[in-house]
């Protein structure tokens, strides 16, 4: 019963654990945003350390695997992940470079979904947030890629810090309504 009813206070221990995980979340996106290259960095290494581990879960599922071609398939997987993840930890900077390009890649595949959508949802009331929705985020994808490789070097790690920003924002001020921010006497 984890669920917030609208016009209850939430407890002060878990109104203030919010608040003290949004400002941790609001100071390191603003540490990436002012240092994005190094943020950058440090999401491309998290991604490899990730493959990293999917692949070695692959390789030791793969003995598991009931059948040659299963235990093929997950050995291929697994080692494909591995190859992946020490690319992305030994060679950060061209890592940045490629996950930049696949994420303009994945900003234009979602946009063209969401347009998509809007098609489908055209007569329903509001259905034009996902038309805005698709064409902001096919825009943004076509400019991360048009201006792909020179801006790799900022483009990661402040989209990961502007992500943190916000997120620390929102468990800042998602709490009951009238409740006050601790200890300020701010209501918003």
């Amino acid at each position: 019963m984890n669920e917030i009813t609208p016009g209850v206070a939430l407890a002060p221990d878990r109104t203030k654990r919010a608040m003290i995980i949004g400002t941790v979340l609001i100071i390191v996106g603003v540490l990436a945003i002012l240092s994005p290259w190094i943020a950058g960095i440090a999401v491309t290494a998290a991604v490899g350390w990730l493959l990293l581990i999917a692949g070695g879960a692959h390789v030791f599922y793969a003995w598991h695997a009931r059948g040659t071609g299963a235990v093929i398939w997950q050995l291929i997987v697994g080692f494909l992940y591995l190859l992946v993840g020490f690319y992305l930890i030994f060679h950060p900077s061209r890592g940045l470079v490629t996950l930049t390009l696949l994420l303009a890649s994945y900003f234009i595949v979602e946009g063209i979904v969401e347009i998509v959508i809007y098609f489908r949802l055209r007569h329903s009331s509001r259905s034009s947030w996902f038309l805005w929705d698709g064409l902001i985020t096919l825009l943004l994808g076509i400019l991360i890629w048009v201006h792909w490789p020179f801006n790799s070097v900022w483009m990661l790690g402040t989209l990961v810090g502007i992500s943190l920003l916000v997120s620390g924002l929102a468990r800042i001020f998602f709490r009951a309504p009238g409740q006050p921010i601790l200890g300020s006497g701010l209501v918003v």
